[in-house]
């Protein structure tokens, strides 16, 4: 009997994305560069289940039943592309490659494009869940043929996580080329968003309270009881509970404070550069990213700068009250920022995304999952041509209900010299977003001075060059 499905590269996400399958009824045989990975998976973790073990890609492929699906979990880049180019002599027409890792679009289009040409489905699917939701229930974002999408259709609605409220599950097709991988890397951005503005409510609270780890977990902990729940606000109550095993203190403190990046915010920032999307929040993120892996540089200058001296007296549960809102409003931009660059990405690349489903797919399973998702689905449900989240109804209520807290957060930041370059830059989106008249106008006229580049008139049509030296 030939397998349902196939998969390449056996680190753990695809050891527990394998097994996901195989708990749902579809047989899976897999395969890896590294022999001694498979026998050690299938007498291991698979020892039992319906998991056949291949130990070439001849074999591979001779052990799956037409039209072949075959799954890659396999590290980005050229990887990819040398796996694709091995397997093409050994498929036949209609056979489905399916790239799960985090490749860039750009990437996913090109292959799309060169294997349909051979007759081939090619799919680029974000997978979003970490190690956990890979074997229990990921958010699944493909994007390819929609014909190919139903040969793999009823495999991903099965393995895929289930939203608490509806059971939906949380997969849906999104459109063709690259557009799961675009999707995949904008959720990536917010997700880069989100962490940031999250270790920001932190730090300020910490330089202006000088709070406990103990303190920090009840916080963070209420937080997530409230329009704050989410997976990343749940995780950080429950980092502050962890005790370093060698000093006896809270282990966040023992931590270097250099964060990593794999390159999926970095991409976002300049896709929406590209196609002119404003996504501030995100990119603060990314930069503040870059700055913390100067470490070195930054004790040194901290030895030269001077900034405000602490303030004292600052009311405790206002201020507490005052970054939960903060954190909430500044939230939504990103949430805003990325729904927008998706719009703006659709047309772009005509994609057709359906930006309701995809909040949907959101709403479970994958790393920015909260129940602020919900409201957002809401959102696009009643207008799914929204201009930006902000405009809807409901979300303005709750932007202009969060506008007190919000600026003292950050005005107290400013005056104890804390940086909170996610919040602030949420704060001046939205200021810039409601404004309608932005100081433009004297950067036109400064273009025209020096370069003749025109201007538009408020009181009448047309393109104008004015005699600025006359």
């Amino acid at each position: 009997m030939k397998n349902k499905f196939g998969m390449i590269g056996l680190g753990v996400m695809g050891q527990n994305f394998s097994l996901n399958v195989e708990r749902n009824g579809f047989s899976v045989a897999v395969f890896d560069i590294n022999s001694e990975s498979v026998k050690a998976y299938t007498t291991g973790k698979a020892a039992g289940k319906n998991v056949t073990p291949t130990f070439s890609l001849q074999e591979f492929v001779d052990a799956l039943e037409r039209p072949r699906r075959i799954m890659l979990l396999v590290p980005s880049g050229k990887p990819v592309d040398a796996v694709i180019e091995q397997l093409i002599p050994l498929l036949e027409k209609d056979d489905m490659i399916i790239d799960g890792g985090n490749s860039y679009f750009e990437d996913t289009e090109r292959r799309a494009k060169d294997l349909e040409a051979r007759g081939l489905n090619f799919f680029g699917m974000g997978v979003s869940g970490g190690e956990e939701g890979a074997l229990w229930g990921p958010s699944l974002m493909p994007g390819g043929s929609r014909a190919a999408y139903k040969e793999v259709e009823a495999i991903m609605t099965a393995v895929s996580a289930k939203a608490d409220e509806d059971g939906e599950p949380c997969v849906t097709y999104l459109g063709p080329g690259g557009s799961g991988h675009f999707v995949k890397m904008v959720h990536n951005g917010i997700e880069y968003g989100d962490m940031q503005l999250i270790s920001e409510a932190y730090f300020l609270l910490k330089r202006s309270l000088g709070l406990s780890a103990g303190e920090f977990h009840e916080i963070f902990s209420k937080w997530n009881e409230g329009e704050l729940s989410s997976f990343l606000v749940e995780i950080t109550a429950k980092v502050f509970q962890k005790m370093d095993e060698d000093t006896g203190e809270p282990l966040v403190e023992m931590i270097l404070d250099k964060a990593g990046q794999k390159g999926t915010g970095k991409w976002t920032s300049q896709i929406a550069l590209n196609i002119g999307s404003a996504i501030p929040t995100i990119t603060a993120a990314v930069d503040g990213r870059i700055l913390s892996s100067m470490k070195d540089e930054r004790v040194e200058a901290a030895k030269r700068l001077s900034g405000p001296t602490a303030a004292s007296g600052v009311d405790r549960e206002k201020l507490v009250a005052a970054v939960h809102d903060a954190l909430f409003a500044s939230k939504i931009c990103s949430y805003a920022q990325g729904m927008s660059l998706l719009k703006h990405a659709s047309d772009e690349y005509h994609y057709g995304l359906d930006l309701g489903g995809i909040a949907r797919i959101w709403r479970a399973g994958c790393i920015i999952r909260a129940k602020l998702l919900n409201e957002i689905t809401n959102a696009y449900n009643r207008d799914r041509n929204l201009a930006n989240l902000l405009v809807d109804p409901q979300f303005s209520d709750e932007m202009n209900n969060r506008q007190e807290g919000w600026r003292f957060a950050i005005t107290t930041a400013i005056e104890m010299g804390v940086p909170v370059p996610a919040m602030s830059a949420s704060l001046a989106y939205y200021d810039a977003y409601r404004s309608d008249r932005l100081p433009a106008n004297l950067i036109q006229a400064q273009r025209d001075f020096f370069g003749a580049h025109t201007f538009e008139r408020v009181d009448k049509p047309g393109s104008f060059h004015a005699n600025w030296n006359e």
